[in-house]
């Protein structure tokens, strides 16, 4: 594995769903999230680095270096035991004195490498800030929330055999076109966790591919439509990041129709950035 990313990137990722539901909302019966003032459907960080992470344990599998903390059925407290067990010393829950302890993690697991993790369990392995950040995904045009009445044959227990059937609920967005914003800091990435152009690389392929391998009849069709990454020349970088985000402009052009596919918008991507600045797309 190479050393530690030498540049700072921002990123613009454009996903749409149809017909599904991309994040549910658990405090609103699961209805897909929104924001309550503006009608802006919401899809959270932790949803979309989960898909990252399943994403990476797929293809990866059981490579060195590649496995993933923080993942279904696992106990956290066990996986930090395993940087005890490396270092040679008792687990312990107080602060560790041994920087081999959190450089074993950030070494063995992708996830942590990447986004950081809080690792002051029972077991303590200390945290680390890691170098990839994501904002809240926002849909571009507000939402509509529909819950769909469904209805099946098989029947739960006895007592419903006599209905024939019994009925049950589908919440879904007919269509909606989410935008996505993060950062790589190769300050982060040196001082910290050592995330690598390898790294770098498998992330963007988690971003584009990550919505291929988690179809659902609940998520409905989820889709990567484009990936727009600003490389900087320096690790500390060249502008602000705001700056870069706003290169990439979505216009919606259904008229008064709602947009129900990716063709009711135009994505420009505005290459007139800044010096020392080069936009590239991997969709």
């Amino acid at each position: 594995m190479s050393g530690p990313i030498k540049n700072r990137y921002e990123f613009v990722l454009l996903f749409d769903v149809e017909n599904g539901n991309p994040n549910g909302d658990p405090d609103m019966g699961n209805m897909p999230r929104v924001d309550p003032q503006t009608g802006h459907g919401i899809v959270t960080d932790v949803c979309l680095k989960r898909k990252i992470r399943d994403y990476v344990e797929l293809v990866k599998g059981d490579v060195p270096g590649y496995d993933i903390y923080v993942k279904s059925g696992v106990v956290l407290n066990d996986q930090n035991k395993k940087a005890y067990e490396y270092v040679g010393i008792e687990p312990s829950n107080k602060k560790p004195k041994d920087s081999k302890l959190t450089r074993f993690m950030c070494d063995n697991f992708f996830d942590i490498r990447t986004f950081g993790a809080v690792m002051t369990t029972e077991v303590n392995c200390g945290q680390v800030r890691g170098p990839v950040q994501l904002n809240f995904a926002r849909s571009v045009d507000p939402i509509f929330q529909q819950e769909v009445t469904v209805t099946r044959q098989a029947v739960t227990n006895v007592k419903d055999l006599e209905k024939g059937q019994t009925m049950g609920k589908k919440q879904i967005v007919p269509y909606a076109l989410y935008r996505a914003e993060g950062y790589v800091s190769a300050h982060l990435a040196l001082k910290t966790t050592g995330f690598s152009e390898e790294d770098l690389e498998l992330f963007w392929e988690g971003l584009v591919n990550m919505f291929e391998h988690d179809h659902s009849a609940s998520r409905g069709k989820l889709s990567a439509r484009k990936l727009v990454i600003f490389k900087h020349d320096t690790a500390l970088g060249c502008c602000q990041s705001h700056i870069l985000f706003d290169k990439v402009k979505v216009e919606r052009v259904s008229g008064d129709l709602p947009p129900r596919s990716f063709g009711d918008y135009r994505v420009n991507v505005v290459k007139d950035v800044p010096n020392g600045v080069e936009v590239f797309e991997k969709l």
